[in-house]
């Protein structure tokens, strides 16, 4: 059977069962149907948190297709509980974009997801939306004000920073030109669409501690300047009550469950390549506050997703990952030693000893963080046990515990090697992160620290526009603000064709934008661009709906 046959076989249990098992009451669900419930907040216990043990699930450098993190973090978090220890998964709740393009779905795979998977990954309970709808409206009353003309501090309209954002890949919708048609259709200008994960609203939704937080986050985003370069924010245009208003329930993190019924909270969807790509904080305070072991990841290789993880959300948050676990497949290892995409599922051991040089690279940046990673190798029906066994001795050579994670064909019952591994690290070494670089720094020793230390860069490169940039945050007192680096996740350095580990290289800092709201300023890293295009096989041409109302052809 395929994932969405797989996850239509097993039966969800009512919501109510699945949250009592993690201590849950009734009152304190708001259920969406029999299988999905919003959480209050009311639940978050900080003294409970520390005494939580939090894993972080991080990979290699990804094929296009991904290596499984959501897969291996499900059944690790399965594996636990069929040991006897109650653990919670957290997850980012999947983007349309993705779904309908190249990827996929992003609730995990074969007998290691997360049901219903056809809701989840289709609308869910409307929290992209109400981000999308947030975000929008700013826009609207950024154009508003264009055309009113009411406020003493007035946006340029040829400086206005604020895009819109919709929850699909269209590149048409990259550079547009709006309000064309006369002086009762607004101002023209150029403008344009992001991903809405992409969004700062979904930044500011996910580093948020509360509604409080929430609300001043959202006042701090700079949405344009005026003629004579001040700073124009959401704030000074009254749209904080009225976006706080739509993401009032969308704030509460999702309930739902694994095909082996352990709970999962799903909440909020940051991509990792352009934001700090994971789920938001306040789901994971809700699983610190009900399991003693939470599970959770961060989207693409460790040089993307934990790099922010640790050095963006724990200052924030306040935990720390007590254990890493670093996804590694036979096929990423053949991609980055030279093998074609065609022959990632042949055995060619070549190929997969040239590539571990990436494999070691991803140890060391974990290690970097005082943590010394469980590698899980996710298994493909296709490797052997020579190309397994191969991962596993270079691992021991770097004094590194490697297992095979063989969660996608047996569940928690094929990742129980994984969780016991990771159990035995827990008790015996758990570890504790520290950011790598400091606030009081300045925006390019940031920059620099993480080019050096995390991607290996020997230099770093701005162009004219990003000096100019640089200019402008110094300016806005902005100085202060954390990095996050957009950058392809397709390779360690900015250029999306290298493999392996690359030779001396520089990064090229294209522009800054600012995102002044969720805390950081975002350096864009190459040609990465904040709204995907969709592929020449798009998922979407393979999905219907059968004459009984199955969903078909979702994966």
């Amino acid at each position: 059977m395929n994932d969405i046959e797989i996850a239509q076989s097993v039966e969800p249990l009512p919501i109510e069962e699945i949250a009592s098992r993690i201590g849950i009451p009734n009152e304190a669900i708001h259920p969406y149907g029999k299988s999905i419930g919003k959480v209050s907040l009311s639940l978050i216990d900080p003294s409970k948190m520390p005494h939580a043990k939090l894993v972080l699930v991080t990979a290699i450098t990804p094929t296009p297709a991904g290596e499984g993190k959501t897969t291996v973090t499900i059944g690790l978090t399965d594996g636990l509980n069929r040991i006897g220890k109650k653990a919670v998964a957290v997850l980012r709740e999947p983007s349309l974009g993705p779904v309908f393009g190249i990827k996929g779905g992003a609730t995990g795979g074969g007998r290691c997801q997360v049901i219903p998977m056809e809701k989840i990954n289709l609308h869910f309970t409307g929290d992209f939306a109400a981000i999308e709808k947030a975000h929008n409206l700013l826009a609207a009353l950024i154009d508003n004000e264009l055309h009113h003309r009411q406020m003493p501090l007035r946006p340029d309209p040829r400086r206005v920073l604020w895009k819109r954002v919709i929850d699909m890949n269209d590149r048409s919708l990259r550079h547009t030109i709006i309000g064309l048609g006369g002086r009762a259709h607004g101002v023209p200008r150029e403008s344009g669409f992001d991903i809405t994960a992409a969004s700062e609203v979904m930044a500011i939704f996910c580093l948020s501690r509360s509604i409080e937080e929430l609300k001043h986050r959202l006042g701090n985003i700079l949405v344009g300047l005026t003629r004579d370069g001040h700073p124009v924010t959401a704030s000074d245009l009254k749209a904080v009550g009225a976006m706080a208003v739509l993401l009032r329930d969308a704030f509460m993190p999702n309930l739902v469950q694994t095909l082996e019924h352990n709970p999962t909270i799903i909440h909020g969807g940051p991509f990792a390549n352009i934001a700090q790509g994971t789920n938001s904080i306040v789901a994971t305070y809700l699983a610190l506050s009900t399991a003693p072991y939470v599970i959770t990841e961060a989207g693409f290789g460790s040089d993307l997703g934990a790099e922010k993880f640790v050095d963006i959300i724990c200052p924030v948050a306040g935990f720390n990952p007590h254990a890493i676990v670093l996804v590694a497949t036979t096929r990423a290892l053949k991609y980055h030693g030279g093998a074609d995409a065609d022959t990632w599922s042949q055995p060619d051991m070549a190929s997969l000893q040239k590539g571990l040089i990436n494999l070691r690279k991803h140890i060391d940046i974990i290690r970097q963080y005082g943590i010394q990673p469980i590698v899980a190798i996710n298994r493909f029906a296709t490797d052997t046990d020579d190309e397994i066994q191969a991962i596993i001795d270079y691992c021991s050579k770097l004094q590194t515990r490697a297992v095979t994670f063989d969660g996608w064909a047996h569940g928690g019952e094929g990742a129980q090697a994984l969780a016991e591994t990771v159990l035995e690290q827990l008790h015996q070494a758990p570890g504790s992160t520290t950011p790598l670089y400091s606030v009081d720094q300045s925006i390019p020793e940031k920059i620099s620290t993480i080019a050096r230390r995390i991607y290996g860069a020997e230099d770093v490169e701005y162009s004219d526009q990003a000096r100019k940039d640089l200019r402008l945050i110094e300016r806005l007192g902005l100085q202060h603000l954390r990095v996050c680096i957009a950058k392809t996740q397709k390779a360690i350095t900015d250029n999306p064709r290298d493999r392996g580990i690359p030779k001396p290289f520089t990064l090229h800092i294209r522009q800054f934008e600012i995102a002044a709201g969720a805390g950081f300023v975002i350096p864009i890293a190459g040609s990465i661009v904040r709204m995907p295009g969709l592929p020449k096989q798009p998922a979407a041409i393979h999905m219907d709906v059968d004459p009984q109302g199955q969903i078909r052809g979702l994966f």
